[in-house]
């Protein structure tokens, strides 16, 4: 879970650009961050552990010299944050700089055996194997390319790779496996990165390379080979529909906040997505026999949600999945006659990617929703659906949930039509209840800022806040926890409320928070008596529901009243609160809700 960028410019200082991308880079990792330039046949490094404008306080970044250079952000996987385990990382005679994104699994072995050919490391990083092992090969060769395909060759694991060395001063090599790598194409200039956010302001032309792809960048060209064999290959060039602006925090102290308020827009583009993959999609999971919904984090609460949404629309069993736990738990039951879904916000969540690559093998269709396009998991699956968040920073998933839990609805919708289960006239109301949903949306945001404000410096102090609610808006409070947890670190549980007897309840106490989504459904009068069994025991009550609801607002502390809706549409609207609640609640009690400790934006090792 790191970020790198590199860049070859025909007469720019490259050191301030890639530092500006850096910053931009830095959702994915923020323990140390270094770059590398190239001039008059040396190598320059400057890095170190911390915050890229910390290292640039006390380093100056900007003045690398050079037109050709690396840089990576990191966070930390082997070897802990330190100047001396962040990127760049060198050869033994400093000719050779590599930047890594991944996991290189027979590090040590690869180690060891260059340690006996007398290399010497100072990191404890996996990653320095690399411009070693490649010094090592061009020893053998003195061809610096052939250096390079050799060396790659001997990695197992993933990587993102971008390498620097006077051996070839007007080239940087990448390759990829496992870990996301994108061309920037300029005039007069070229880039590679992680997230083409790095170079959107330079260019939106952009080439995702694929994995097992070797390319060789100039100024004014580049060439993209086949690790394996060597073979000249061509990839397809797309063209990025936003800019940078978009991925400003346009006034807002924090992305976090800016993309939870802009949800109404975010929603009305899901909204948009493209019908015939939607009935495409609709179809391979009509036609099945067994389906599973596999995602992490986040993204797997949209499938806890969108598995209500099918049952209820369309009548059709979807089994929701943990990704890291699907092969474990599913890998021998599944065939031919299997479809699984895979949601991912990134694409490159390592544990999907995984899952999607094991599924493959065993002949099942495998369809996606994912937000970026180009991303592996969309270059994998045999259909996928574009959810069409934008560009989301904040490391906390706010906007592209609900627009997840949009895309679950069309399907759904989609699903009952083929199946038979749903007339026109309720099609039609559904319809029109779904187009509301932005401004339903733009109101409960605009409204509840300074309510969730107020309930957010209660729960500051508190030791644990627990999530309570039945049927589909157990997935709400999932997410709404999982929220709390990333950003606040509040310890919070999240349970269906008829469980709650069942454990939680033994630890409900005086003062304690517990937070019901209740809307006016048919779980409503069950979860009436749960919320009575929490407030004998002098819990203090929470509660979301429909603002008109006299016997709710009486057994609640607080209350959050929210407006009428559909039960199906209930978990896009009330998870926009408990966002708001968690955002102010780490607000409060000091903490950055756009890097939360120990937390990247995609997961993108196993």
């Amino acid at each position: 879970m790191c970020r790198i960028c590199a860049a070859v410019f025909q007469s720019d200082n490259v050191a301030p650009i890639l530092r500006i991308a850096l910053k931009r880079l830095e959702y994915g990792g923020y323990d140390s961050a270094g770059i590398a330039t190239l001039y008059g046949g040396k190598i320059f490094v400057k890095k170190d552990k911390g915050k890229i404008d910390e290292i640039h306080q006390a380093l100056n970044l900007d003045d690398l010299p050079g037109n050709i250079g690396i840089a990576h952000t990191r966070w930390a996987t082997h070897g802990g944050p330190s100047k001396i385990n962040a990127h760049p990382h060198l050869d033994c005679f400093g000719e050779i700089a590599v930047v890594h994104n991944g996991i290189i699994e027979n590090f040590l072995e690869l180690k060891q055996e260059l340690e006996n050919l007398k290399h010497v490391f100072i990191s404890k990083t996996d990653t320095e194997v690399i411009p070693h092992l490649i010094e090592e090969y061009y020893k053998k060769t003195r061809n610096f390319r052939e250096a390079c395909f050799q060396a790659i060759r001997r990695l197992q694991g993933t990587y993102a790779i971008a390498i620097l060395s006077r051996h070839d001063k007007d080239t940087i090599v990448v390759a990829r496996k496992g870990s996301p790598l994108l061309l920037g194409i300029g005039n007069g200039f070229n880039f590679a990165s992680s997230d083409a956010i790095a170079f959107i302001d330079k260019t939106k032309r952009c080439m995702p390379l694929e994995d097992g792809d070797i390319a060789f960048i100039k100024a004014d060209s580049f060439e993209i080979y086949r690790i394996e064999d060597a073979t000249l290959v061509k990839r397809r060039e797309i063209t990025i529909d936003w800019d940078i602006e978009m991925a400003s925090k346009e006034g807002y102290e924090h992305f976090m906040l800016k993309e939870i308020m802009e949800q109404p827009y975010s929603m009305r583009l899901s909204l948009s997505a493209q019908k015939q993959y939607i009935d495409l999609v609709s179809e391979f999971m009509e036609k099945s026999t067994k389906n599973f919904l596999v995602a992490a984090g986040t993204s797997y609460n949209s499938c806890v949600a969108g598995s209500y949404i099918y049952s209820k629309l369309a009548n059709l069993a979807t089994i929701p999945v943990i990704a890291s736990e699907f092969i474990e738990q599913y890998g021998n039951a599944i065939d031919v006659n299997t479809t699984i879904l895979f949601v991912s916000q990134s694409g490159e969540t390592a544990d999907v990617i995984a899952a999607v690559d094991y599924a493959r093998k065993k002949a099942c269709t495998v369809l996606g929703i994912c937000n970026v396009i180009g991303s592996t998991l969309t270059r994998m699956v045999r259909a996928y659906i574009h959810q069409q968040s934008g560009p989301e920073i904040g490391v906390a998933a706010t906007k592209t949930y609900t627009s997840q839990l949009i895309i679950h609805l069309l399907l759904g919708i989609s699903l009952a039509k083929k199946r038979g289960k749903i007339s026109q006239s309720e099609m039609d109301e559904l319809k029109e209840a779904i187009a509301e949903l932005p401004n339903l949306a733009y109101q409960i945001l605009i409204e509840k800022q300074k309510e969730m404000r107020n309930i957010a410096k209660i729960l500051a102090s508190k030791k644990h806040v627990f999530f309570l609610a039945r049927g589909i808006n157990y997935a709400t409070a999932l997410e709404g926890r999982l929220k709390l947890l990333e950003i606040a670190y509040i310890p919070s549980t999240a349970y269906p409320a008829g469980e709650s007897k069942h454990g939680p309840i033994s630890l409900i106490e005086e003062g304690v928070p517990v937070i019901f989504i209740a809307p006016n459904d048919e779980t409503r009068k069950l979860i009436i008596g749960n919320i009575m069994e929490m407030k004998a025991r002098n819990a203090t009550i929470i509660s979301l529901g429909e603002e008109d609801d006299k016997e709710l607002i009486q057994l609640s502390d607080y209350y959050v009243a929210m407006p009428r809706m559909q039960a199906i549409l209930t978990p896009i609207l009330y998870i926009l609160p408990l966002q708001l609640l968690a955002y102010y609640t780490a607000v409060e009690k000091g903490l950055d809700p756009d890097k939360p400790r120990n937390l990247a934006k995609s997961v993108t090792v196993l």
